[in-house]
């Protein structure tokens, strides 16, 4: 018997109540919002159940939204995938602006420890319980998080970059070599 998104719909309602909501089938996905405190508790039950078989985490990634209210202003989503019955689903997680964390997941799936790290080191999110949450790609020293909104897109004074040749030009320029 194929997984029905209604029936995973049910089931989350059913054991997680109003904690889980925006249920919304996009595509081959199926996309749904669960409050940042109990995470762990629903990819748990995703992964564990018998019938839904959720085993593996594909990707976990962050997202920055400024002009939300402070209560969401980032978000982690999951995609996680059932092998089985090949049904993939997207997990959307939001948070505090002024101190975005969420627990780890890294103690339920190993993929997540390294994903969890770039996610931290671009966005700031803070997994709470990650066994070394510390930068990944960038350097230490950095004390901003180059994905967030406000971070500048480059330096207005680097005088190496002809934006010329980046297609950032109002008029055509030649290019003179």
């Amino acid at each position: 018997m194929a997984l029905e998104t209604t029936e995973i719909q049910e089931r989350l309602i059913e054991n997680f109540g109003s904690k889980i909501s925006n249920f919304d089938q996009s595509k081959d996905i199926f996309t749904f919002e669960v409050d940042s405190d109990i995470n762990t508790a629903v990819i748990l039950f995703l992964k564990n159940d018998s019938i839904f078989r959720f085993h593996f985490l594909t990707d976990l990634c962050g997202i920055h939204y400024p002009d939300n209210e402070e209560n969401r202003q980032f978000a982690v989503v999951y995609h996680l995938h059932n092998w089985y019955e090949n049904k993939r689903i997207r997990i959307k997680s939001f948070l505090n602006g002024s101190n975005p964390e969420i627990k780890s997941l890294s103690n339920i799936f190993l993929s997540a420890n390294w994903m969890e790290r770039e996610t931290y080191d671009f966005f700031g999110i803070n997994f709470t319980g990650h066994p070394q949450l510390k930068r990944i790609l960038n350097m230490d020293e950095m004390i901003s998080f180059p994905m967030r909104k406000e971070f500048p897109m480059e330096d207005s004074g680097r005088t190496d970059k002809d934006d010329r040749y980046f297609g950032r030009t109002t008029t055509n320029q030649p290019i003179v070599k």
